[in-house]
């Protein structure tokens, strides 16, 4: 079915998306589901803390790297494939953690499993755009981000749960295991999975690494790096911010965190609504949402506000900044040359792990200088900045779109 066509297109996107979905809860999932083992870990192979965080690190790391080769091969063999094979992988090498007769046996399991991982967000998207019909494509960036928030929320729970009644090992293989059925499922399904639409002859202009070092591109990926550092600056340090600022208990402070990751999940899903009913102009709508989130940060920076209250805008906050996330991510299709959605999304989505992983040394470190007052502001500034790299990137995407010559028939 193509992308523009609307006769049952709601129960066809709806199946497209819950069988895109449920890989991509899968991958964070498995992202997530090892850092609860550790204490178990450490006391059967006697291995220090620090070794056992490189577990997460090199699947993470892996994931990251591999994101933007893997999105070449998307866009040349197609996304179905990929697709398969990469859930199976990272399943099946999961599952093989419950035989690991050693730590390192451990670690290069986890080094396949993000081998595996890699392929989830350049095929998902590349399917995505050739799958769903064009006014639902909001609605399913939106519930894609939805279903991987879910699974990183949902790991450490189930592992905690599941390790109350079985060993780590039994524990592993099990959910492991759950990578089968939807890796059965895609296959079963995988005529309504279609790739991204081709043209007949591609235009001349960027292609390759050429298109994801061009202008628009490198302002997209600085876009979206900026705003994770921006979001992973308030996840890791809120807490101790509200505290040292204001003395706002602990309990008080963890509530408006999770008010404000609250805010985030739904607001997304909202913010993919409001993408498929205005399209004229996401930056506008970006730069509004981004600006109230701007706002937000100064305030709880700046004033010590009662409990109640501080939910409040801390929910506000969280649902400025969710909303704001589904019209970036249409942005960034609607700046993808035909055929080239796989690189793109696999280059511009490595930037959010990487600042995630930058984000908390820098901004710890200015409290332990003795100036978490400015952590928020450094926040806030980050986001201003992105604003400037979205503006940027959009107006080059439209130039480059206007100086670009006709396909040739």
């Amino acid at each position: 079915m193509p992308a523009t066509a609307s006769s049952g297109a709601g129960g066809h996107d709806a199946r497209i998306v819950g069988l895109i979905g449920t890989g991509h809860f899968l991958s964070h999932f498995y992202m997530l589901c090892l850092a609860p083992l550790f204490p178990v870990w450490q006391a059967e192979f006697e291995v220090s803390y620090a070794t056992l965080g490189l577990s997460v690190a090199l699947m993470s790391a892996t994931t990251a790297l591999l994101q933007t080769p893997v999105g070449f091969w998307v866009d040349r063999y197609g996304a179905r494939p990929f697709l398969v094979g990469g859930t199976l992988l990272m399943a099946l090498s999961v599952a093989g953690m419950a035989f690991a007769p050693s730590y390192w046996v451990v670690l290069g399991l986890a080094v396949l499993s993000g081998i595996g991982n890699s392929v989830i967000h350049p095929a998902d998207y590349a399917i995505m755009a050739g799958s769903v019909s064009k006014g639902f494509m909001g609605r399913a960036f939106a519930l894609h981000a939805f279903t991987g928030n879910l699974g990183f929320a949902a790991a450490p729970p189930v592992i905690a749960l599941l390790l109350t009644g079985m060993d780590w090992r039994m524990a592993l293989l099990t959910v492991g295991l759950l990578g089968l059925p939807v890796v059965a499922a895609i296959l079963a399904q995988t005529s309504v999975l279609q790739d991204q639409a081709k043209p007949a002859k591609q235009a001349e202009g960027p292609a390759g690494h050429a298109l994801l070092f061009s202008r628009p591109m490198l302002l997209f990926f600085a876009f979206f790096l900026l705003s994770s550092v921006a979001g992973s600056g308030i996840q890791s340090w809120l807490v101790t911010v509200l505290g040292q600022l204001w003395g706002t208990p602990v309990l008080a402070a963890s509530a408006a965190l999770t008010a404000y990751m609250a805010g985030t999940t739904g607001g997304n899903l909202i913010g993919g609504w409001i993408a498929d009913k205005s399209k004229r102009n996401l930056y506008a709508l970006v730069t509004v949402l981004t600006l109230l989130a701007m706002a937000v940060l100064l305030l709880l920076g700046l004033v010590k506000l009662p409990e109640t209250v501080l939910l409040v805008v801390a929910v506000v906050g969280g649902l400025a900044l969710g909303i704001s996330r589904t019209p970036r991510d249409v942005m960034l299709k609607e700046a993808c040359p035909p055929g080239e959605i796989g690189k793109v999304f696999g280059f511009v989505s490595s930037s959010l792990p990487l600042g995630s992983a930058i984000a908390p040394v820098p901004m710890g470190l200015l409290i332990d200088l003795g100036h978490p007052g400015l952590v928020l502001p450094v926040v806030a500034g980050l986001l201003g900045l992105s604003l400037l790299c979205a503006g940027g990137a959009q107006e080059s995407a439209r130039a480059e779109r206007a100086a670009a010559p006709a396909p040739a028939e």
